[in-house]
């Protein structure tokens, strides 16, 4: 077969060849948004726990949060702070910030709770750090990627900023119908009361991430609070081993549970 020169005109030619030369430079400048964003975002997550001054170790650390509205909040999950602090010992909740290399202990107050979406208000002493801006799940799409920094394993790995990213792979209900009533457990009877959908991630979120932000890999907006925990103990009751998914709340709860503290976004 004789091709015609005509199909390999000088402008064709010219702009084929300039589109294979910048296509390394599309991907390589679609791929930086997220490297820039971890770096924005890391001084707004922080640890939480307790201190006990007469505990050895001092510091029990128990899941992620991050910094919200002035610089002085911080949003959890509500079971990361549902401990009973000793307070004869003087054991008191506390958030951690990485500061220069070094951890940096707040002491913290719970604020408030909203137990049903497994969310928790915590304000903290101090100078304010700087806070994460919430973004909006309603414009969440399946296929989507989207990145969580946290704390997996906690202090076993050392207070280092840990990030993933995967694709919301459904956006489902927090609990599902089981084929027979004795299938259900009480906390599973207890949601289908009043359910709501959850994002579910083709990542694995680790033990310390609950309460790590999900935020679009761009602009760092918060779309959703990690809570495999609280999610996994609703979904996934009749599975012998936990499941690499992870399961995030959306951050309209925590908007939420802002506006019934009376404090500003």
């Amino acid at each position: 077969m004789v091709f015609s020169r005509s199909y390999l005109s000088l402008p064709v030619v010219i702009f084929v060849l300039g589109w294979l030369l910048t296509l390394p430079l599309s991907l390589q400048a679609a791929d930086s948004g997220l490297p820039g964003t971890v770096k924005r975002i890391k001084p707004s997550v922080v640890g939480v726990g307790t201190y006990m001054p007469t505990r050895r170790p001092r510091d029990s650390f128990k899941g992620t949060g991050f910094v919200v509205s002035n610089g002085q909040y911080v949003i959890t999950n509500e079971h990361v702070v549902s401990v009973a602090l000793n307070e004869g010992r003087r054991e008191v909740l506390a958030v951690y910030v990485k500061n220069n290399g070094k951890t940096e202990r707040r002491e913290a107050e719970l604020v408030a709770r909203d137990p049903k979406h497994d969310l928790a208000l915590l304000s903290i002493k101090g100078a304010p750090l700087k806070p994460m801006k919430l973004g909006n799940d309603k414009k969440v799409r399946e296929g989507a990627l989207y990145a969580f920094s946290g704390y997996p394993i906690g202090m076993l790995l050392g207070l280092t900023t840990v990030t993933h990213r995967g694709i919301v792979s459904a956006i489902t209900p927090i609990v599902i119908p089981a084929i027979s009533s004795k299938e259900l457990s009480i906390k599973q009877v207890r949601r289908m009361r009043d359910p709501y959908n959850v994002f579910q991630l083709d990542a694995v979120a680790y033990p310390g991430n609950s309460g790590s932000p999900l935020y679009e890999p761009d602009t760092g907006r918060v779309v959703g609070v990690i809570n495999s925990v609280f999610v996994k103990d609703t979904k996934e009751t009749l599975l012998s081993s936990p499941s690499g998914i992870a399961y995030a709340i959306p951050v309209r709860y925590v908007k939420e549970l802002l506006k019934q503290a009376s404090v500003r976004q």
